[in-house]
């Protein structure tokens, strides 16, 4: 290869596309990790986009599709997920056929990705559907860093050469970020222990944000996105993807002190909840169960703190490529999934069930959570339609709390002018009596 990924953190280079056969596991990756970051739902079709395809590049997809077909016949044979879940250490497909397949699958994904990277230009332009397909299954561990760099345009930016010395200068968000940082990924190899190599470096990239960028500084919640970007690439390289995840992503409109971005997403997903799960949503009114309860984390955290890495990674993937379209669908596709259990709950009852439940029934089949994910509708013109209403909603808003605030100091005006009229009509009414007195005074003497 040309252009080959970082190992997590930096640590080394990755072994030659030989050493496939036994790929290194990174943080969030799982024991199935390898196999479902290959063949995640929803499946494409080998025909697709054809025309720009080679005959290797037909033959690979065509694999995927048996693959996908197999992982479907073997998930009929779970449990239901509403129940006890699979031990996470299990195989994803029972058949043999599949076991058998899976070693030079991993080696043509490689050579595929390899291409690609390699390739990056020519593949965003001419095989963009494709590029799509391959990101929704699931990118590679191993070649997450340099893919997730290459889909922002992160590769080059100048801001790179100020890091360091904006590491030397000292921020007035110090305090509340070195506060936050114990409570990032607490459980993560990584980031355990105050000493941690992770904890410091993490330190160190939301420190340098809040200095290029004063107006959001510090917010709780991107700390689990800088920190999954840390799983995967050296410091410098997530901090350049987290200036761009925050200037061409919507996040920094998140993040801002008025989170005026997300008021706009929790607005746009209670429409799509109202149009599509209409018993649901009536419920949740019924119990004053606020979307805002639930789904603020989904979209300031991109799912961060709902499910476990393996899975919360999937979705980050497409995240890079598609942006905040994919949080509205797995959240929509979480509530269709769970709606016959969330209408028999309390508001207490749900709020357990969003903790404990949710998070955990797709951890042995990621694949279904992203094949429900695009079988939601999501209309894009729709949800600019809802934008300008919200925008004008928060207008009319504004110029009424401008209105009050003007009706309030004209208020306080009058008070202020009736109590000095007051205070003027004492002193004339003393002034008059001190006339009359001295009148009288003279017509008595007279």
């Amino acid at each position: 290869f040309q252009v080959r990924p970082r190992n997590p953190h930096g640590l080394g280079a990755l072994p030659a596309p030989a050493a496939m056969a036994s790929p290194a596991v990174s943080p969030d990756s799982s024991s199935h990790e390898a196999l479902s970051s290959v063949n995640s739902a929803p499946a494409c079709s080998p025909t697709s986009d054809s025309e720009n395809l080679s005959p290797d590049e037909l033959e690979l997809l065509a694999k995927l599709e048996e693959q996908n077909r197999l992982l479907e016949a073997d998930s009929k044979s779970m449990r239901s997920m509403n129940g006890s879940r699979r031990n996470s250490g299990s195989s994803l497909v029972s058949s043999s056929s599949a076991s058998s397949n899976l070693s030079h699958l991993e080696e043509d994904t490689w050579i595929l990705w390899g291409r690609i990277v390699n390739e990056w230009d020519e593949w965003r332009k001419k095989k963009e559907k494709l590029l799509k397909e391959l990101i929704r299954k699931g990118i590679p561990h191993h070649f997450r860093a340099i893919v997730w760099q290459l889909l922002c345009s992160a590769t080059d930016m100048p801001v790179k050469n100020q890091y360091s010395e904006l590491l030397k200068m000292s921020s007035p968000c110090e305090k509340l970020i070195r506060r936050d940082i114990a409570r990032t990924y607490p459980e993560h190899e990584f980031f355990k222990g105050q000493d941690s190599l992770g904890q410091e470096v993490l330190f160190n990239v939301m420190k340098a944000y809040s200095l290029v960028d004063r107006e959001v500084g510090y917010c709780q919640g991107s700390a689990f996105i800088v920190g999954l970007l840390l799983m995967q690439m050296p410091e410098e390289e997530a901090f350049c993807v987290f200036v761009r995840l925050m200037q061409e992503y919507r996040l920094r409109e998140l993040f801002k002190p008025s989170m005026a971005e997300l008021g706009l997403c929790i607005y746009q997903f209670e429409y799509m909840l109202q149009e599509q799960l209409p018993e649901l949503n009536i419920h949740f009114r019924s119990q004053s169960f606020l979307t805002s309860m639930y789904a603020s984390s989904w979209f300031l955290t991109l799912f961060l703190t709902t499910f476990p890495l393996p899975v919360a990674t999937r979705v980050f993937d497409i995240f890079m490529y598609e942006g905040l379209e994919i949080v509205f669908r797995v959240g929509m596709a979480l509530l269709q999934f769970n709606q016959a259990e969330l209408v028999q709950l309390d508001m207490e009852g749900m709020s357990q069930y969003f903790q404990k439940v949710i998070p955990h029934q797709f951890d042995s089949c990621p694949d279904k959570l992203i094949l429900r994910a695009f079988q939601v509708k999501y209309n894009p013109k729709k949800m600019k339609r809802l934008e300008k209403e919200y925008a004008a909603i928060k207008n009319k808003e504004m110029e009424e709390q401008i209105e009050i605030k003007r009706l309030r100091t004209e208020n306080r005006l009058l008070k202020q002018r009736i109590e000095t009229l007051e205070k003027e009509s004492a002193a004339l009414a003393d002034r008059l009596i001190q006339v009359a007195s001295k009148i009288a005074i003279f017509l008595f003497s007279a």
